[in-house]
């Protein structure tokens, strides 16, 4: 009886597919390179986050300065609910602290329409942005976006009405207009915008009072 069991035992045994040290060895390298690429991927995403950049003046890039960033976090962090999306049009230094806000935490989608391909290190998030070429956007993001935040790149009223074709082609409701001024009638006649109290301010002091123009009640959110 002893010596049938054995027998069954070694049948049993058998039937288990054996891996050849060959194979699994390839299947540890494997497992090694996947946990590798993973570790990877954290760490430019990381990276991404963590970069500084300067100003271009070449491009009329002027930064906000931290107090402007943080009152616009707090506006938008108040805006959105979870799973809202927004977009951030010639604006990039608002994209890390909406990310590291929103982004990650509460899985809010950002969006960088930017022409500096610099910022490209943002990754899917990155949307290269011409505005000249105002509806050169992918048709998957027409009226996607419940906020939209732009700054367009020049104090121009060809630059506002290009940006504004895009805000109009990719907003499905809420927008913010950082810009001069003296666009304030531009932006009532295009996006119908109302001026808000809130004013951003630079890094760099801009000769030209800046002002935000707003579909709804930013100042209340401060």
């Amino acid at each position: 009886m002893e010596m049938l069991n054995n027998q069954l035992d070694h049948n049993i045994d058998d039937d288990i597919p054996q891996l050849s040290a060959e194979t699994f060895a390839a299947l540890q390298e494997f497992y090694k390179e996947q946990e590798e690429n993973e570790a990877s991927s954290s760490t430019t995403k990381n990276s991404a986050l963590n970069n500084v950049f300067e100003e271009n003046w070449q491009l009329s890039q002027f930064w906000y300065d931290d107090k402007t960033v943080n009152d616009i976090v707090k506006i938008v962090h108040k805006t959105l609910i979870p799973h809202d999306k927004f977009a951030l049009i010639s604006c990039p230094t608002l994209y890390k602290p909406l990310k590291n806000k929103l982004g990650i935490h509460y899985d809010v989608p950002v969006h960088l329409y930017e022409y500096d391909t610099r910022f490209a290190i943002y990754g899917c998030d990155f949307i290269k942005y011409d505005y000249n070429s105002p509806l050169n956007i992918p048709q998957m993001y027409r009226n996607y976006y419940d906020l939209v935040i732009a700054d367009p790149p020049f104090l121009s009223e060809e630059c506002l009405k290009k940006t504004a074709e895009t805000i109009k082609y990719i907003s499905k409701d809420k927008i913010i207009l950082c810009t001069g001024a003296i666009m304030e009638t531009l932006a009532k006649e295009l996006l119908s915008l109302n001026k808000a109290k809130f004013k951003p301010s630079h890094k760099n002091n801009l000769a030209n009072e800046f002002c935000c123009f707003t579909n709804y009640d930013i100042d209340r959110l401060l």
